[in-house]
């Protein structure tokens, strides 16, 4: 995009844009009213509450934009149809937005997409076409056919409609909690934070807007580092919902102007952050989408009035399991540890007892000789315990030390 564009777009009336936008989506959304966490305001001591954009049509936020575009297009536009290229949320978004609207689309999506994605697509009515074997190829076969077929093209982010449809989650906020102080938002391409930060700085510039990024693809907050839009080498994290290389050019400069920074989070503040959103609020949601959940630990202030946007909850039951397991490790609510025993009667049982008197909980259990240093002597048992969090985990490792138990932790 070039810069005298960008420029222009920026200039325009944010809050009359966003505003048309909540209009055109009228009846297509479902309400996503906030939900007060009376945990996560205890537990980070600030009023958190939760903006489920994971119980939206499509199960995300993206159908916004989408179908904001859309509804701005020309008659003539509209009748040659639209194309895009996704492997997720966005194709979903697209589909069911040019179903609502009459008219034909087609989505590009790479040869690795989940079937259930691929099929969820196809429901909608959409010609899905799969090319490629990773986004970038299925980005320009889309544009290939934008030029030749004289489809429009959809951007995912990088597109001012597709940004002003975002916005009106954040015009969703503020209406609900005036007095709303920090929104932290998803960042992958940068359109949602864009949008959001629009629209809270054009009606309370007093807010202020975060951005959440993974360990793994921190693309947003490297290009703002260096002052321009650049490509990360790899991404590498789970939350492949913003695993993006490169952020737009027009979400760089509205980010670059608008939002108050952006907080890094780890694999494991994610994992912990599913675990706790599943366990007291009873929601699903995908790694991305609870990238504000993982941040509230690390705001730097304190009783103040915090929405996260959690954006999207399209995620697979395999996935999931995998990962609550890994968040239940991270909060300290399963241990597990080996110890070698003498291959003698009773020390089973010792062990038990131990771990009884502990209040700890057995769940598994090995007890396999030839894993033992000595195998013709000893017997190694790796066990593996439900406890009650960390302190926890450290009065049990502090009580079978007591009684002359040497473990090794395996997490």
């Amino acid at each position: 995009m070039k810069e005298k564009e960008i420029q222009e777009m920026m200039n325009l009336n944010h809050e009359e844009n966003i505003r048309k936008a909540a209009r055109n989506l009228d009846g297509v959304l479902k309400k996503t009213d906030l939900v007060y966490s009376d945990f996560f305001s205890r537990e980070y001591n600030n009023n958190v509450y939760i903006k489920p954009e994971n119980l939206q049509v499509t199960g995300s936020f993206k159908v916004r934009g989408a179908y904001n575009k859309i509804a701005n297009l020309t008659a003539e536009e509209k009748s040659k149809g639209v194309v895009t290229s996704s492997a997720g949320n966005h194709a979903q978004g697209v589909a069911l937005s040019a179903q609502k609207a009459g008219i034909h689309a087609t989505i590009v999506m790479p040869k690795v997409t989940p079937l259930i994605k691929v099929e969820g697509t196809k429901s909608y009515g959409s010609d899905v076409i799969i090319h490629g074997n990773v986004y970038d190829e299925s980005y320009e076969e889309a544009r290939r056919l934008s030029k030749e077929k004289g489809y429009t093209f959809i951007h995912a982010f990088d597109d001012y409609d597709v940004i002003c449809g975002q916005g009106t989650i954040g015009l969703e906020i503020i209406e609900e909690l005036h007095n709303i102080d920090e929104i932290l938002v998803p960042v992958g391409g940068g359109g949602l934070i864009s949008g959001v930060a629009l629209i809270a700085k054009s009606l309370k510039p007093s807010i202020r807007i975060t951005g959440v990024e993974p360990t793994g693809a921190l693309t947003m907050k490297k290009s703002l580092e260096k002052g321009h839009v650049s490509t990360l080498d790899r991404c590498k994290t789970t939350a492949e919902g913003v695993a993006v290389k490169r952020p737009g050019d027009l979400t760089f400069g509205i980010v670059n102007k608008y939002v108050d920074g952006i907080i890094e989070v780890t694999e494991e503040d994610m994992m912990e952050a599913l675990l706790l959103l599943v366990e007291k609020h009873k929601l699903i949601a995908e790694t991305s989408g609870i990238l504000p959940l993982a941040a509230l630990k690390k705001l730097n202030f304190k009783n103040k009035n915090v929405a996260c946007i959690v954006s999207g909850g399209n995620i697979d039951v395999l996935t999931i399991s995998s990962l609550l397991n890994k968040g239940l490790v991270s909060r300290g609510r399963i241990f597990c540890f080996t110890v070698e025993l003498p291959d003698i009667p009773g020390q089973l049982l010792k062990v038990s007892e131990v771990l009884a008197n502990a209040g700890a909980n057995v769940i598994k259990l090995d007890h396999n000789q030839f894993k033992a240093t000595d195998r013709f002597m000893n017997v190694q048992l790796e066990v593996t315990v439900e406890t009650n969090g960390n302190k926890h985990i450290a009065q049990i490792m502090e009580m079978l030390q007591e009684n002359g138990l040497h473990i090794k932790r395996i997490y």
